[in-house]
């Protein structure tokens, strides 16, 4: 690809993301990235995509599960479409530049930028102080696993670009304090096409899950055809009569819009095509319409999730390729790090 927006750097064009093992993906983490991982892939784009496994440990885990769960996610990445002929899939834990970097730029950030970012207090709550201190690092973490690549664009949520600005920010402060101007790319995000921002099927208000105590909130990418059905017939809307047959009609209706937004990911159509299909039409119509063009959807990912899950064997070798490969990226980048911030070596 030749897209540069990234400062003086005039490396290779390369694309960066990640996803926590931790409880099964959903519909938002399928439209909302791994969809687009594929997209990307399929485009030409040099990517990386990797299962975080370090990110995983900065809230309790289960003793004895993590290595399933990266497997898992190993598996969904498959399943959705992303080929590890063409794209490098890895875990995170496997590839020490992870580590290593993310210590670097903890001596490059400063406490100010840390403290700035939102989902610490999200995810710490009113416990703040018991929580540890890697859930508080763990945006720089995020700023080494891009720049460990030299990424040069991450596709992110809208949620997740205060923590690509600082990785901009970290990456910009390398190359001045270090005297390397153009070493590391100030990563862009890539935020576009439908379904970027999936919903709550309980609350048009909040994000689609994993965490949310209700399953009834998601549908999950391991759910069957009766349970989206019943996912779907059960999803919220509200008391003010049938669909809207106009964009505009959604406004200050957020568990509709989120349903249209759903199905017009799902289908291909535009917002505009669902709406002039179903305007009109009550949602009795409506949702098992969603329901059936989810499953067809769906029911083939599912499939290959469980064929690729029951193979582990298969799992391990793409994860183990992945991290060579991974590791022929980021090694030599480590050893130009060192170079530049003037560590001894042998």
């Amino acid at each position: 690809m030749t897209d540069t927006n990234t400062s003086e750097y005039t490396g290779p064009q390369r694309v960066f993301s990640g996803i926590q093992p931790t409880g099964n993906l959903h519909l938002g983490n399928y439209l909302g990235a791994l969809k687009k991982f594929v997209d990307l892939q399929n485009d030409g784009w040099d990517c990386v995509y990797s299962v975080v496994d370090m990110h995983a440990i900065t809230m309790p885990v289960e003793k004895g599960v993590l290595a399933d769960q990266t497997r898992q996610i190993a598996a969904a990445f498959i399943a959705c479409g992303i080929d590890p002929k063409k794209s490098i899939v890895y875990a995170q834990a496997s590839v020490p530049a992870h580590a290593e970097l993310a210590w670097v730029f903890n001596c490059v950030a400063r406490m100010g930028w840390v403290e700035r970012m939102t989902q610490f207090k999200d995810k710490a709550g009113k416990d703040a102080e018991r929580a540890s201190v890697g859930l508080f690092t763990y945006p720089v973490l995020q700023a080494a696993d891009i720049l460990a690549y030299k990424a040069t664009h991450v596709p992110v949520g809208e949620d997740q670009k205060q923590h690509l600005e600082l990785s901009r920010d970290i990456a910009d402060r390398f190359n001045r304090e270090y005297d390397v101007p153009g070493f590391f790319p100030l990563p862009e995000p890539l935020i576009k096409g439908p379904g970027a921002r999936i919903m709550s099927l309980k609350d048009g208000n909040k994000k689609m899950s994993k965490s949310d105590p209700s399953d009834l909130s998601r549908i999950n990418l391991v759910d069957d055809a009766d349970l989206i059905a019943k996912k779907i017939k059960k999803a919220k809307t509200d008391l003010e009569g049938d669909m809207p047959s106009e964009v505009k009609g959604l406004e200050g209706r957020p568990e509709v819009e989120n349903l249209v937004g759903i199905y017009s990911a799902v289908s291909g159509q535009s917002v505009e095509e669902v709406l002039a299909e179903y305007g009109g039409k009550g949602f009795g119509v409506f949702k098992p319409a969603l329901a059936d063009v989810m499953v067809a959807h769906l029911a083939p990912i599912t499939q290959r999730f469980r064929d690729i899950l029951a193979d582990q064997s298969g799992i391990d070798a793409i994860l183990r390729d992945g991290a060579e490969k991974a590791n022929a990226i980021a090694a030599p980048i480590m050893e130009d790090v060192r170079r530049a911030v003037g560590y001894w070596r042998p």
